[in-house]
């Protein structure tokens, strides 16, 4: 049943060491107070993500709660989750606009990978999770996780830190501190936390001066000192004096409304129809594996929180999750997966009610509503995203080598060493693989391409002995119930860190 919650302990607060089941609920006053700590949790990785991606931050918000809210109803709520922005889908974005792709292209790819998750979803539901088993192995789930988040390593170093070197430094160093510093709740918000602490520290360099530094996309100057567009001779980015928090955007917005239509021409992104290529398709498609490895992981971690067998409905999950995708994508909206960080709260509160989770979403609608809230987000100071995102990709990348570490891959066997090497320096180095003079494959997707054929390949021809099997991955650690100890995040996400 999705709705009809039965209320436990009264509605008041359970006794300690008590759980509520995903069919009950406290107090709606309760329900409501723990949907925003939901909110909370997925809030900074779920707006930092559109950034990063060139797209729309407030649209990213609303979908996202329309996305979760399809998500209960698919699973019948049976499985307690919000899907906030994927981070999965960051490499594949950055390979598209360095091919010359616009927002329409990100998201028109994004929502390719969204129908191919749910039919993979749909195939575990009908055929079972042995075709996973067999399919996409952990060292190979592993690989693709790994190479996509090291090869976001150039967007940092060239795009983000330049911008303001020691805002980043700082704001890297105050996400470290707090994730380790912290405990508990407060932990696990530390990308958030994060965020406002260099927002604070852009503001106060400010008042000691403007900062003279490159704004990619938006300082693009000719020869003669002209603004200029990409596309235009000898158009060049151009560093020159600015503030660091420029809220002239967020003054003029409106407090309610709809997220802006796109107009990319004068640089505004926003809701907007997808445009499809099969060259921009390819690089986003490796993002499907890292989706359906970090789906079923989440969906063990919760099966093993609530003591319920959630395998029959694990098919069901993942297609949900790409059926989110690809409702917010088809609007111009940013790519969806469960979060770990929720997982995180149900921890800690051990309270795993869906009611919850549709109070949350309802806030991530209201919140999508408001221009004012988007335009702040999109304010962000570029070195304040150099120091986050320095800290989010490296943890995307290290995930990988966590799955491996969960399922014990063995890297004295060559079946699982040599393939998956050769996969993970073609995408980290970028290297490319010229097909036609308009087509080629590069980076994460003919990282991913190598990593899986030649596993699969090796495992063929190796003498029996060297061949290994075993299962996708795992639910986590023991202890997972701990308020310290939550499995990782994605690909989209994070255990903020």
């Amino acid at each position: 049943m999705t709705f009809g919650w039965k209320v436990v302990y009264g509605g008041k607060t359970p006794p300690p060491g008590a759980a509520v089941a995903p069919d009950e609920r406290l107090s709606w006053g309760r329900t409501a107070g723990l949907g925003a700590q939901h909110v909370v949790a997925m809030f900074g990785a779920t707006f930092v993500f559109p950034l990063v991606m060139g797209l729309n931050p407030q649209l990213a918000i609303m979908m996202s709660g329309i996305a979760t809210i399809c998500f209960l109803l698919i699973v019948q709520g049976q499985v307690p989750s919000y899907l906030g922005t994927s981070a999965s889908f960051v490499g594949g974005a950055t390979a598209i606009y360095s091919q010359g792709g616009n927002p329409a292209d990100v998201t028109g790819a994004v929502l390719v990978a969204g129908v191919v998750l749910a039919l993979v979803g749909l195939l575990i539901h009908v055929a079972g999770t042995h075709v996973l088993h067999a399919v996409l192995p952990p060292v190979v789930t592993g690989a693709v996780v790994m190479l996509i988040g090291f090869n976001l390593a150039p967007v940092v170093a060239n795009i983000y830190w330049p911008q303001d070197q020691w805002v980043a430094l700082l704001t890297m160093s105050a996400v470290i501190l707090m994730a380790v510093g912290l405990r508990g709740f407060l932990g696990r918000i530390a990308v958030f936390l994060g965020l406002i602490f260099g927002y604070l520290i852009s503001w106060l360099f400010d008042q000691f001066g403007q900062i003279t530094s490159v704004l990619p996309g938006q300082n693009l100057r000719d020869a003669a000192g002209k603004v200029c567009s990409p596309e235009g001779p000898y158009c060049v980015a151009t560093a020159f004096p600015h503030d660091r928090v420029n809220w002239g955007g967020v003054k003029d917005a409106d407090w309610v409304g709809f997220p802006p239509v796109s107009d990319f021409a004068n640089g505004v992104v926003g809701v907007h129809a997808p445009a499809f290529s099969l060259a921009f398709v390819l690089l986003m498609l490796p993002a499907v594996i890292a989706l359906v490895a970090e789906n079923t992981g989440h969906v063990k971690a919760v099966a093993e929180m609530t003591a319920r067998d959630l395998d029959p409905v694990m098919g069901r999950a993942i297609a949900a999750d790409g059926i989110g995708t690809v409702l917010a994508s088809a609007v111009g909206g940013s790519p969806t997966t469960t979060y770990a960080e929720n997982i995180g709260v149900m921890a800690a509160t051990r309270v795993y009610s869906t009611a919850a989770y549709y109070v949350a979403a309802v806030v991530a609608i209201l919140f999508g509503l408001s221009p004012k809230f988007g335009a702040l987000v999109s304010a962000t100071p570029g070195g304040v995203l150099g120091g986050i995102t320095v800290v989010l990709y490296g943890m995307i990348g290290l995930l990988g080598a966590k799955i491996w570490k969960e399922n014990q891959v063995d890297f004295a066997n060559p079946v699982n060493l040599v393939p998956v090497a050769a996969g993970i320096i073609i995408a980290i180095g970028n290297t490319s693989l010229k097909i036609t003079d308009n087509f080629q494959l590069g980076g994460i997707a003919l990282g991913t391409i190598v990593a899986l054929v030649a596993y699969h390949v090796s495992r063929a021809i190796a003498p029996a002995n060297l061949r290994e099997g075993g299962a996708l991955i795992v639910a986590g650690p023991p202890g997972v119930q701990r308020e310290d100890d939550i499995p990782g995040h994605e690909t989209g996400s994070h255990r903020a860190p």
